[in-house]
């Protein structure tokens, strides 16, 4: 089931963002009079179609994309037949470079419209809800363990990231921080100022959105919120309320404390002490083999809540929409100087975890608003059989007067497909071999 969530949630979000860059072509060439042949979500063989006028729709049985074939274009179809023909009115290559630069753009462009409408949803209809940077100077850091192998600890207060406040805790493992050269965590511990750097491609670190857990979080009071049953809590008499404060003698005040101080208890039994109704109780307690003891807590810590008006959210979801593309941009450019690994490369299988396993509408649009705008950048890439490729041939035509021969364009999209299938054969890859390596 699980599985069947994640894939339904990748195909929604891909049909709906390669319907509309499609239809971003699709609308564009109509404009200006061309004929567009076919119309289609997801790859042949087709599923099912209809005819409406002079084109043809359908829904591919292969769901990693889509195509719009318009008359008289070099394209993935590679029709010679149609090319070695006599240019007719209503084709694309008949029609001004300039037509046919907004034809090609056109489906960039409404993925990045989608992307900064979704953003902006978003921010208008859930607002923000953060830990702040108040907070992590009052209660400090819970450090795991990719923060204890850069040097962070456990209290530690951190006062700013290369030397810039930050806002929310959610800023401390951004990309921005995380992607930045020579890049520090200024840390404040026992009383004394330290900066901690954040090493070269550190990025690499943080693969899965589980390893995001193992990072750092904000350090939180909390209480027993649930019991249990047949645990070792439910069989000390632990119940809903209490507070532990302390474990084998040591202060307990946060959840992080707790956690690391059943660590390695696997098997054992442990002293609670636990405040409950005014009072304090010594309890003895077993932990499991999962060094858990069986409870449910309530975080006790209130998060800073933001909701903005309209206005407000038509900036900030702006923002936040063409912040994914600076930060994938950077990433893609580190990329070739090794700082960061291709191994971050996802494919479908990891497109889908990043969905979750659980139907969550908020996730969703976000990470679909995420991938249209990741879609917009990767299609403007200079690769023949990309939109870029074509940008990047029609721009050339309208610098030089020249347009490149179409002999010259059908090898160009041979080999940007050749480039595509690579790319996806190791994105896929990639996929496979995260999925075993960490399953």
């Amino acid at each position: 089931m699980d599985t069947l969530v994640m894939a339904a949630q990748l195909l929604l979000g891909l049909s709906i963002l390669v319907g509309l860059h499609e239809l971003g072509h699709l609308l564009a060439a109509k404009m200006f009079g061309m004929k567009v042949e076919k119309f289609s979500i997801g790859f042949p063989p087709k599923i099912v179609g209809f005819k409406w006028g002079e084109t043809e729709y359908s829904i591919g049985a292969i769901p990693l994309g889509g195509f719009v074939k318009i008359s008289g274009m070099v394209d993935e179809s590679l029709d010679k037949e149609q090319m070695d023909s006599e240019p007719q009115p209503w084709e694309f290559r008949s029609k001004p470079a300039w037509q046919r630069l907004i034809v090609m753009l056109g489906g960039i462009f409404v993925n990045v419209v989608t992307g900064i409408l979704i953003f902006i949803f978003l921010v208008y209809d859930r607002g923000e809800t953060y830990y702040s940077r108040d907070q992590v100077l009052e209660h400090g850091i819970a450090a795991y363990e990719i923060a204890e192998q850069i040097g962070l600890q456990d209290g530690d207060k951190i006062l700013d990231i290369s030397g810039q406040k930050y806002e929310s805790v959610n800023d401390l493992s951004s990309g921005d921080a995380l992607l930045s050269s020579g890049g520090y965590y200024t840390v404040e511990r026992d009383g004394e100022r330290i900066q901690v750097p954040i090493p070269r491609g550190f990025i690499n670190s943080f693969s899965n959105e589980e390893s995001m857990s193992k990072f750092i979080s904000i350090r939180f009071p909390f209480e027993v919120s649930a019991v249990g049953p047949g645990t070792g809590a439910e069989k000390a008499g632990l119940s809903a309320g209490d507070r532990i404060l302390a474990l084998n003698g040591q202060s307990i005040k946060y959840f992080d404390q707790l956690q690391k101080g059943l660590k390695d208890k696997e098997g054992q039994s442990v002293s609670l002490l636990v405040g409950r109704d005014g009072n304090t109780l010594t309890k003895e307690v077993e932990v499991s083999e999962e060094s858990t003891i069986g409870i449910g807590v309530n975080n006790l810590l209130e998060p800073v809540r933001k909701k903005y008006t309209l206005a407000q959210s038509i900036p900030l979801g702006t923002e936040r929409a063409f912040g994914v593309v600076i930060v994938n941009a950077r990433a893609l450019g580190k990329m070739f100087t090794g700082e960061v690994s291709a191994k971050n490369v996802s494919g479908p299988i990891g497109m889908a975890q990043i969905y979750g396993k659980t139907w969550d509408w908020t996730k969703f649009w976000s990470i679909t608003g995420l991938i249209s705008m990741i879609l917009a950048f990767m299609n403007l890439l200079p690769i023949p059989a990309l939109d870029g490729g074509h940008v990047m041939f029609l721009l050339y035509e309208m610098v030089s007067g020249k347009a490149p021969s179409d002999r010259f364009l059908e090898n160009a999209q041979k080999i940007g497909m050749v480039i595509l299938l690579m790319i996806m054969v190791f994105a896929i890859g990639n996929d496979i071999l995260k999925f075993f390596t960490t399953s």
